[in-house]
């Protein structure tokens, strides 16, 4: 990328994370493609989880792992347990595939699947898996992967 097209994503991820501070509450699917697009991105794979309160406001974006350019260690039990320690009633899994092609690998689908048989013996909602590629992100839940 070049300098310029740097600093405007750079600008957009500001713009973007003060509309979700000042409306936290996740009411258009697209805004949240949107914030996961510009948000989640990189030369590695990084794996964030958005944790929602019970009407669906944003309580944080937390990164919780960084991998490498095709892998990114990712372990349930964390990611439910922080669920637990914020309050949280809801999550979005979104990551990266820096290759640019967003299609689920077997392990993102069975990772994915770990964490959905424990948010539901937590009793927490698993909204969604965003896979973010180059120009283009995929849903799990479009996908009915989950």
């Amino acid at each position: 990328m070049t300098e310029q097209e740097q600093t405007v994503i750079l600008e957009a991820r500001e713009i973007l994370a003060r509309y979700f501070n000042q409306n936290p509450v996740l009411a258009s699917w697209q805004a949240v493609l949107d914030y996961c697009a510009l948000t989640v991105r990189g030369e590695v794979e990084c794996f964030h989880v958005l944790y929602l309160d019970r009407k669906n406001r944003l309580i944080s974006d937390v990164l919780v792992s960084v991998g490498t350019v095709d892998y990114v260690p990712v372990y349930p039990r964390e990611v439910l347990k922080r669920a637990l320690l914020m309050n949280a009633t809801a999550l979005i899994l979104v990551h990266n595939h820096p290759s640019g092609d967003p299609e689920p690998s077997e392990a993102d689908l069975k990772m994915t699947k770990e964490i959905q048989r424990g948010c539901k013996a937590l009793g927490l909602m698993l909204h969604d898996h965003i896979i973010v590629g180059a120009g283009r992100e995929i849903s799990l839940r479009g996908r009915g992967a989950i």
